[in-house]
């Protein structure tokens, strides 16, 4: 583990310079002022339209529609998240992946730079999104009846002023953001059923609308920058030709490192690596186990 730990720090060291010479300005609608004012047109606009009249709307339903919504609310808690991906993480960096065949070797590498890069999105934004929340002390919902929908408490440190934004919607926005990018064939899926998991915190009463937009464009914003600083040193993704950020990983790779996965789970194949002939350790290594 310490070695690969060592290897990795020396590969994040070398992209310094071809991060130098792969430097683009930042195009309209990607500044750090364009989207500040995005997220003060958006937050603004849900506060004075739609915060108010939503929680008496939401006294109106019925109950079932509340309990449908509380089934999958949940998803956007960051502790399931953080706990698989940071165990998969621990899992492959205590391997000694040279052993392996190349294909195998591919696939140690994609999934760990890419459950690596959801579980420094996730706890970075989630972290952000506790320290606005405490700072800013916004009511819940549940109080809209004694202090209405726009009480703020500036440093509060009370469970019942920490509406803003949304710590669920900030979590599926950044995981929502990654498998996005990691998976571009299936985005449109993954854009909406987070926005579904996000919705769910206004269903159930946990939230006003501002704060789930607020917390939706913070983990976009976060993941989105994380991305492209990864793409500008080609770890785990890369800008194309035309500008866009694609993952280093194309379906007919990850096509060719599953079935290898699935050959190698059967008994189908060998594990170990196939050194040429002749070279140190031929004997042992040229068969699988």
């Amino acid at each position: 583990m310490r070695g690969n730990v060592r290897r990795a720090m020396m590969l994040f060291a070398g992209r310094k310079d071809r991060t130098r010479h792969n430097v683009d300005p930042l195009p309209p609608g990607q500044r750090p002022q364009d989207i500040l004012a995005v997220l003060l047109l958006t937050v603004g606009i849900a506060v004075v339209v739609f915060d108010i009249p939503t929680y008496p709307w939401l006294r109106s339903l019925p109950n079932e529609y509340r309990r449908a919504f509380s089934t999958f609310t949940d998803f956007g808690k960051a502790d399931w998240i953080l706990v698989s991906t940071g165990v998969v993480c621990l899992f492959l960096l205590a391997l000694d992946a040279s052993r392996y065949a190349f294909r195998l070797r591919m696939t140690i590498g994609a999934v760990f730079t890419y459950c690596a890069f959801i579980f420094y999105s996730v706890a970075a934004t989630g972290l952000l999104a506790i320290a606005f929340k405490w700072t800013l002390g916004r009511a819940r919902p549940k109080l809209y009846e004694e202090v209405g929908p726009v009480r703020f408490d500036f440093f509060a440190f009370d469970g019942t002023y920490t509406s803003f934004p949304s710590g669920h919607s900030t979590t599926v926005a950044a995981l929502a953001t990654a498998l996005a990018f990691i998976f571009p064939s299936y985005r449109w899926l993954i854009i909406v059923a987070g926005f579904w998991t996000a919705f769910s915190r206004v269903m159930v009463g946990a939230h006003y609308p501002s704060d789930v937009v607020a917390g939706t464009l913070l983990g976009i914003t976060f993941t989105f920058f994380t991305i492209r600083a990864l793409a500008h040193r080609r770890i785990g993704f890369h800008i194309s030709s035309s500008g866009k950020i694609r993952p280093n990983m194309n379906s007919r790779s990850a096509r060719a490192c599953v079935r290898t996965v699935w050959q190698v789970l059967c008994g189908q194949r060998g594990t170990k690596r196939v050194l040429p002939e002749g070279s140190a350790g031929d004997k042992t290594e040229r068969t699988g186990a």
